[in-house]
């Protein structure tokens, strides 16, 4: 049986790898960095993370939604009515406030349902998966739907479901 030869041990680069991994170091190290470019920049700025907060500072600690690049994390979300109470009536009528707030959450950074690419449902039983996909399905165009799974899972407040989603911003 053979014992690795540690990393610093080993025997050094060659050639114009070696110089050039040399010549980066040193100028990094003097501060003779080339100045990132115009699309460097670019791109750095477009990863600026944004915290969408439509009602303001979330009581919870977490956000409703955060921005990331082109990309919008919507947060779990359960179909509670603005008072912080599960609306009654089920898992249709919970499918559907669940949806209206996502709806709200993306509306308030200027996006629509048609800009999610992707959700994770989770139901308290998935023997309600028909019913909520019947709800589900009149939020989205027909045949343009999100990239989905489910998941059964105990919910806070007694909740039947839950979406979490993804959405690409324009």
């Amino acid at each position: 049986m053979t014992t690795p030869t540690p990393l610093c041990t080993r025997r050094p680069l060659r050639g114009l790898l070696a110089s050039a991994l040399v010549l980066t170091t040193l100028a990094c190290a003097a501060g003779d960095a080339p100045a990132p470019s115009a699309d460097t920049q670019q791109r750095t700025a477009s990863t600026d993370i944004v915290h969408i907060q439509p009602d303001g500072p979330p009581a919870n600690p977490f956000s409703p939604a955060v921005r990331v690049g082109n990309l919008v994390f919507v947060s779990g979300t359960l179909g509670t009515l603005p008072d912080g109470t599960l609306v009654p009536g089920g898992i249709e009528a919970e499918t559907r406030q669940v949806l209206e707030n996502i709806k709200a959450v993306l509306a308030s950074d200027g996006l629509g349902m048609d800009r999610i690419v992707r959700c994770t449902a989770y139901l308290a039983d998935l023997a309600e998966w028909p019913a909520m996909n019947a709800v589900y399905r009149s939020y989205f165009a027909d045949g343009k739907y999100p990239a989905r799974a489910a998941v059964q899972a105990t919910l806070l407040f007694g909740a039947r479901v839950e979406l979490e989603c993804v959405a690409a911003a324009k």
